[in-house]
């Protein structure tokens, strides 16, 4: 079965997340209305209505890193990877766990980052060389 991912979450300002969800990320905008605004999420659908964003705790565990939980984010193709990380500096992103590589040379090899939108929602984006090695073990 072959679907897309919805995720709705709250921002405390819909012209701010325009500018860091459509400039600096590079996301379509959608339907909008003066609470809310959908994007187009790299092929998924991402609501972002008017409230006060979920409570996040530095819980999750990544190397020696703890990171928000929760959070969301992205699997890409390492060029695209690569290409938001050049976005994300360029915008001055304040990085939970700025762009590296993770498991080299292991099943799973990836590059990660952490960060988190103007409002405190974080994401984690994920890059590997190959999309077919995500679950690998």
């Amino acid at each position: 079965m072959k679907s897309l991912f919805h995720f709705a979450f709250n921002v405390t300002d819909l012209d701010i997340a325009r500018a860091f969800y459509g400039g600096v990320l590079g996301c379509r905008e959608g339907r909008s209305s003066a609470t809310w605004v959908d994007f187009d999420f790299f092929s998924h659908q991402i609501s972002l209505h008017l409230g006060l964003p979920f409570k996040t705790e530095n819980t999750g565990r990544v190397g020696d890193t703890l990171v928000p939980m929760p959070h969301f984010g992205l699997v890409l193709a390492l060029p695209d990877w690569q290409a938001m990380a050049a976005r994300l500096k360029a915008a001055n992103t304040a990085f939970v766990m700025a762009p590296q590589l993770r498991f080299a040379g292991q099943p799973g090899e990836q590059h990660t980052m952490f960060f988190c939108d103007p409002f405190g929602n974080p994401m984690e984006i994920k890059g590997f060389e190959s999309l077919e090695t995500l679950y690998q073990v």
